[in-house]
């Protein structure tokens, strides 16, 4: 029986911060609204679109799908390739595989644009399984998505998640899992220790060590 070893997506293997950025400037210009500012764009990396435009630019109702619209068809116009691997990323997870890991995704991130870009940095093929948000918003919320990472690997042992966001944490803590937090990502400093993340990596070379104190060795 391997472990299981869950990874959040944006801000946790890759920065995908340009194209989302570009994408929430792109649809908050289509509904009028002021310039995001860098505290706005950086906290819409990592939470659902809909909460996202809801909390940092007070949209309600139809204008928070308006937005969500918006930037989706900028975002699948070519923004959602403005995204590389954190430096790290192929090693962790090839160390991971080689003892005896399982490893799968789980994001907040619509699933189909999560398989988009993971192809396209070349991590897919990495994991046995992705699990991401739906399109019409039913599925969007971190313990969503790792309560169906943990349904398709039911004898994963000592199941973990990576994740750079407080959702991340929280998430975890629904499904009774800990959290490492991905201390390289966008998470204003204090963030995942504040949210009760059993412990930050600095760097993806300090998540094997992490996932070791947390009580056994993957694999």
């Amino acid at each position: 029986m391997s472990r299981l070893v869950l990874f959040d997506l944006d801000g946790t293997l890759v920065d995908s911060a340009p194209g989302i950025w570009a994408s929430v400037r792109a649809a908050t210009a289509e509904l009028g609204l002021p310039r995001p500012t860098p505290d706005q764009l950086r906290a819409m990396v990592g939470p659902p679109l809909q909460d996202g435009f809801a909390a940092q630019f007070g949209l309600r109702g139809e204008d928070v799908d308006r937005a969500v619209a918006a930037y989706r068809a900028h975002y699948a116009a070519g923004a959602i390739f403005e995204v590389s691997v954190y430096a790290g990323i192929p090693e962790l997870l090839a160390e991971l595989a080689a003892g005896g890991a399982t490893l799968a995704v789980a994001t907040s991130k619509p699933e189909p644009s999560a398989v988009r870009v993971l192809e396209h940095t070349g991590l897919l093929a990495a994991f046995a399984s992705v699990h991401g948000a739906t399109f019409d918003g039913t599925v969007r919320h971190k313990e969503q998505v790792v309560a169906a990472a943990l349904a398709a690997h039911p004898a994963g042992r000592a199941p973990a998640l990576v994740g750079d966001r407080a959702q991340d944490v929280l998430g975890a803590a629904a499904n009774g899992l800990p959290c490492i937090g991905a201390g390289w990502g966008p998470a204003p400093d204090g963030e995942l220790a504040d949210a009760g993340a059993a412990e930050v990596a600095t760097t993806p070379p300090d998540v094997p060590g992490a996932l070791a104190r947390l009580g056994a060795r993957p694999g």
